[in-house]
């Protein structure tokens, strides 16, 4: 995220439920946080998010090859744009040890302006 700023930014910036379209959150869980951070710092060094929240342990019940599972998970949510999404798909799957990652795309329509903006100037 940006720095923090002693300033209150504008609010001429905020949206009232509208955006260009481009912007989008992708989520994936992973079963450890080192790897949930080295995705995270791989994704925004090689410019394909802005930014990435690694959502602490949690429980997800599924059920795999008939059977109810049950696994400690760390929930990515990350932001970007439409044009990174197959770049950043390409990307999550070398890394992920799992054979059926979860990689759920979420488009983005509302938002406060200039945070949108920055997205935007954060990715190729």
């Amino acid at each position: 995220m940006p720095p923090i700023s002693s300033q209150n930014p504008s609010k001429e910036g905020v949206s009232h439920g509208t955006s260009d379209g481009s912007k989008r959150i992708v989520m994936t869980t992973v079963p450890d946080e080192n790897l949930a951070r080295d995705i995270a710092e791989m994704l925004v060094t090689d410019k394909l998010a802005a930014c990435i929240n690694i959502l602490p342990m949690m429980t997800s019940i599924y059920e795999w090859e008939g059977k109810v599972e049950h696994g400690e998970e760390h929930l990515l949510i990350i932001k970007t744009e439409q044009h990174c999404i197959e770049d950043l798909q390409k990307a999550i799957l070398e890394a992920h040890p799992y054979e059926l990652p979860e990689i759920v795309v979420v488009p983005i329509v509302g938002g406060f302006e200039p945070y949108l903006k920055w997205i935007s100037e954060s990715v190729q």
